[in-house]
């Protein structure tokens, strides 16, 4: 993804020595893993605002989130709850990685994000239509720009280097972590920020709503019975450090970043294609460096709508051939909703954890087998397996797929 790719020195390695989420489920790694092999619900009625002349009424809303506990007050009215969120799990991440503000001074930030400001964007739209176009402010109109959710959070950390915003929607978490990575790889940074945050928003919820996209009472991503997403918020945040770095620093190492694959499949604004997931997967294990039979696990993308599933099962199945169901899979979405350009971040952190702690997370809300997706879904209970690679999928509107791959290094 970066520009002089020729730049890249393969033999440079990438390791993630910090983690931070924001989520229904939990804030901070320790809540966050617990309730998530627990197979606990983050999906709520929903108190953002009033669902009453909406068909669905519940999300996986982050309830216990409370940004002045992050950010100094006086600071707070400047930035969005998107931005709120990433800044959050950006210092929950710090904190775990153990860093120091010189370790932190020189890094880059790469975010990705469906929305970005959204909830900014409610409130340009309530003034325009209420007071007229006149009343808009500039500090109002400047806060929606998508790239401040980058910006805010490098500056709050003082956080100097490389800064962009991944707008590739649901899977722009992923494609944060692909660009990190050839940063580092690319000797432009020794450590970066990535990941993704989006806000709960009525913007996003009627858009999914008016796509007929959302489930009615909960996320059933492979059963057969599943009717549709429920949307979520939060943000995640992964420390991507080169592995000399880490090592002088002595840090702690969750897993190395062994490759990404990208594509774009151009066949429709909204419904996946197999071949686009195909090639995705198949160039992440390409240029991780590894044979299929390597990979142990699969953070599926699992939205729980009825299409979505059935071609990401397809698609896996392709790839794995014959030996697709000696694959544990599993979608977190079942518990924490969808949380836009957060969940492939999130879904990345869970694989580094489960790495790390041998567990791979369930898939809630599982009860009936769909012949159509029939692989190894690790239904409603967490189950142990000592894991080496992992395989993070994710699809977004306009057919942007990535996928990233993670490995242990024990």
């Amino acid at each position: 993804m970066i520009a002089k790719h020729k730049n890249i020195n393969p033999k440079r390695r990438v390791v993630v020595t910090g983690l931070g989420v924001v989520s229904s489920i939990g804030i901070g790694v320790e809540e966050f893993w617990k309730n998530l092999i627990a197979g606990k619900s983050g999906i709520t009625e929903i108190e953002a605002f009033d669902t009453s002349e909406y068909p669905v009424h519940k999300g996986g809303e982050v309830k216990n989130f409370k940004p002045e506990q992050f950010i100094d007050k006086r600071k707070l009215s400047h930035f969005g709850r998107a931005s709120q969120l990433a800044i959050a799990a950006s210092k929950l991440a710090i904190d775990d990685a153990d860093l120091l503000q010189k370790d932190i001074a020189k890094a880059g930030v790469i975010l990705g994000t469906t929305m970005g400001e959204s909830q900014i964007l409610e409130e340009l739209d309530k003034v325009w239509i209420t007071h007229g176009e006149d009343n808009l402010t500039q500090g109002l109109i400047t806060s929606y720009l998508t790239n401040n959710l980058s910006v805010n959070t490098a500056v709050e950390l003082g956080a100097t280097g490389f800064n962009a915003v991944m707008p590739t929607a649901c899977s722009s978490g992923n494609y944060a972590i692909g660009y990190g990575f050839d940063l580092i790889r690319a000797g432009h940074s020794e450590l970066t920020f990535c990941g993704g945050s989006d806000a709960f928003s009525r913007i996003a919820f009627t858009g999914f709503n008016r796509l007929m996209a959302m489930a009615p009472d909960k996320c059933q991503p492979f059963d057969k019975n599943r009717k549709g997403m429920m949307l979520g918020e939060g943000a995640g945040i992964l420390i991507l450090e080169s592995l000399e770095h880490a090592e002088k620093r002595k840090a702690k190492i969750y897993a190395e970043v062994l490759g990404y694959g990208l594509s774009c499949d151009a066949h429709h604004m909204t419904q996946p294609s197999e071949e686009g997931i195909v090639n995705c997967m198949e160039k992440a294990i390409k240029e991780a460096g590894i044979s299929k039979e390597d990979v142990d696990y699969i953070s599926a993308h699992g939205t729980g709508t009825p299409q979505n599933d059935k071609i990401e099962c397809s698609a896996i199945m392709k790839v794995f051939g014959k030996m697709y169901n000696d694959i544990l899979c599993s979608s977190i979405k079942s518990m924490l909703g969808h949380t836009m350009g957060a969940a492939s971040a999130i879904e990345a952190i869970s694989c580094c954890i489960a790495i790390r702690e041998k567990v791979v997370p369930p898939t809630i809300n599982y009860d009936t087998l769909d012949e159509e997706c029939d692989l190894n879904f690790v239904p409603n209970k967490a189950k142990k397996m000592n894991m080496k690679v992992a395989l993070n999928n994710s699809s977004a509107f306009g057919g942007n797929n990535a996928c990233t791959i993670f490995k242990t290094t024990k």
